[in-house]
């Protein structure tokens, strides 16, 4: 079954771009378009789809808090931010409300449903100059120079918690997880889900947002 997609932009040659890029991609079908955000709201919840391309610059509500509203109310639907801003505070704040990915408007058909399908099977995924950005902040991030000791809101989480969310900050899957650390898949899942649970994020992306911008992921080996 193909990936049903929601396009909200303001802008109505790109929507039709993005529709007419995406239409020769079996795995991909859109089911609606929005131009603000009190229409995504409406029209993802009347259509549930599985991805929305989200622009963050929209008259009225934006980009943003309509991504908020949506994560909220159906936390099933995946968030991609596709926007021409690429500064820090718009990254952030796209993850905060729950965006697991974000890319740049220049993207190509090939990063763009790479990225679609994606984020539709739970990942995070960024354009590389927003990796690069990434990167760059948390380098001269004041958090990069704490201590040791666990942040508060980190408490509740066990050592081996502390551990692995360490090192999804580094950015490693569940596999690379499991074989650092000589554990199952299966339990490396466990301790991610309660980790996201403790942490009272809706998933990995947000949850490698709190953790780096705590210190943690630091370290590579």
């Amino acid at each position: 079954m193909p990936i049903r997609v929601l396009i909200a932009d303001d802008h109505v040659f790109y929507r039709e771009g993005v529709r007419a890029l995406l239409s020769n991609s079996p795995e991909i079908t859109v089911i609606g378009e929005a131009s603000n955000g009190d229409e995504v709201i409406v029209k993802a919840a009347a259509l549930n789809p599985d991805v929305i391309l989200m622009d963050l610059k929209m008259p009225g509500m934006n980009g943003i808090e309509a991504t908020r509203k949506i994560t909220q109310e159906q936390a099933d639907i995946g968030i991609l931010v596709i926007t021409m801003f690429d500064d820090d505070d718009s990254v952030f704040a796209a993850m905060r409300a729950g965006a697991r990915g974000y890319l740049l408007k220049d993207a190509d058909k090939e990063e763009l449903v790479r990225a679609i399908v994606a984020v539709e099977k739970g990942g995070a995924i960024f354009s590389p100059a927003i990796a690069q950005r990434m990167i760059q902040y948390f380098t001269v991030s004041p958090a990069r120079q704490s201590s040791s000791r666990k942040p508060d809101e980190f408490t509740e989480l066990t050592e081996r918690e502390i551990e692995i969310l360490d090192l999804i900050a580094q950015g490693h899957n569940n596999l690379v997880i499991a074989n650092k650390l000589s554990l199952s898949i299966k339990t490396v899942q466990n301790y991610v889900s309660s980790i996201l649970t403790k942490l009272q994020v809706a998933d990995r992306a947000q949850a490698i947002v709190r953790a780096r911008e705590a210190g943690f992921g630091k370290s590579q080996s």
